[in-house]
């Protein structure tokens, strides 16, 4: 077999002819494939298959399988500026954007009167349904987006145009759980924030504040 254009090879000077052959037919093989970078390992182009692939490269701990596309992709493009800013208030503001909520974060000393040392208010605003599930997630992706000084006082509230279905929150054993219930004839407009559940995060650890 012979071929007219040089090609470089990992062979040794001593293959046999065999060997040559089989190198210069795999190699043929393989220019028929569109290389898959960058796109690949671009959260917002890569395939949908892919994306559990990239955010475990890229280190998220906290993933659904059930989530949304658009989460998906969001999560993992934020995956690598939480990690780099984690102790910090883009880091918690990231933590939150992932599951798409809107935040709203204040450290201690911006809060009046100002709290404790080393610790945040993080109000988080959502328009879209508020369950559960997604209440224990954004506790997991808080405490590993905080120091391991900080303390974090979480409350969520509705962010709201329109008709819409308002979040009233219980305290359900040691986590605050949010249950919708509907007003009828109401109707909201811009940010308003109702009946949050209110709790306080040391490392893992959710306490709940008042009753």
């Amino acid at each position: 077999m012979s071929d007219d254009i040089p090609r470089p090879s990992l062979l040794p000077a001593n293959s046999s002819p065999l060997e040559r052959a089989l190198d210069l037919g795999f190699g043929r093989l393989l220019e028929r494939i569109t290389p898959p970078f960058p796109e690949l390992m671009n959260p917002t182009e890569t395939p949908l298959a892919f994306l559990p692939y990239l955010g475990a490269d890229r280190g998220v701990s906290e993933w659904s399988s059930a989530a949304p596309e658009a989460e998906k992709r969001l999560t993992v493009e934020l995956a690598w500026p939480t990690a780099r800013q984690a102790g910090t208030r883009k880091a918690l503001e990231n933590a939150a954007k992932g599951l798409q909520l809107q935040p709203e974060v204040r450290a201690w000393y911006e809060q009046s009167p100002p709290g404790q040392p080393y610790s945040f208010s993080v109000r988080a605003f959502t328009e879209q349904p508020y369950s559960e599930e997604i209440d224990a997630r954004l506790d997991r992706r808080l405490a590993d987006a905080k120091s391991e000084r900080d303390t974090l006082k979480v409350s969520v509230g509705l962010s709201a145009f329109g008709n819409h279905v308002i979040a009233a929150a219980t305290v359900c054993g040691e986590l605050t759980t949010v249950y919708p219930i509907v007003i009828e004839g109401l109707e909201a407009s811009g940010q308003v924030f109702m009946a949050a559940g209110l709790y306080a995060v040391e490392t893992s650890t959710i306490y709940p504040q008042g009753s």
